[in-house]
């Protein structure tokens, strides 16, 4: 695949930047900024990716740990308060309350929480979350599960009969 044209970069960012931006505010701050500077790497690559979502995930956890670091290094010297940020929109009538569902995401741990955020929001496949982490696919499947079930059970949701229909 050659170089990128803007129309296809327009078409991605406006596809997978919020979910990219949720994936990065798992480590970082400043998600907006880790996700447009992948986007800008995209943009500069002689030949696309691949896979080039799979390859904008990759771009944009390195992104957000570097920026993780600098925001650790600057806290230590600067006292701030932490603010939650939001996972979750709410919905009328899906009776869930964004505000719980974000604590509970939040809580979970982070191998967990990573894959859940890269398969639900993000659509990759549990092969390219497995690249993505240095872990297996069934090491993520795993996670997905185990984060599915946590979610659940703090959130009091109920999980679905399979032995029907």
């Amino acid at each position: 695949m050659s170089m990128m044209g803007p129309e296809q970069l327009g078409r991605l960012m406006d596809d997978h930047a919020a979910a990219l931006m949720l994936y990065a505010r798992q480590w970082c701050a400043s998600p907006e900024d880790v996700v447009q500077e992948a986007f800008v790497k995209l943009a500069a690559q002689r030949t696309a990716p691949t896979e080039v979502v799979a390859w904008l995930y990759r771009v944009v956890r390195n992104g957000s740990l570097s920026a993780a670091r600098a925001e650790q290094r600057r806290r230590h010297h600067e006292a701030r308060a932490a603010v939650a940020p939001i996972w979750f929109v709410p919905s009328e009538g899906d009776g869930l309350d964004a505000e719980t569902a974000t604590r509970a995401l939040q809580a979970l741990p982070l191998e967990q929480r990573e894959v859940l955020v890269a398969r639900l929001w993000g659509g990759l496949t549990f092969e390219q979350i497995a690249r993505l982490t240095g872990q297996s696919a069934s090491a993520a499947h795993r996670h997905y599960h185990a984060g599915l079930s946590a979610l659940r059970e703090r959130l009091r949701v109920p999980c679905p009969d399979r032995s029907k229909g």
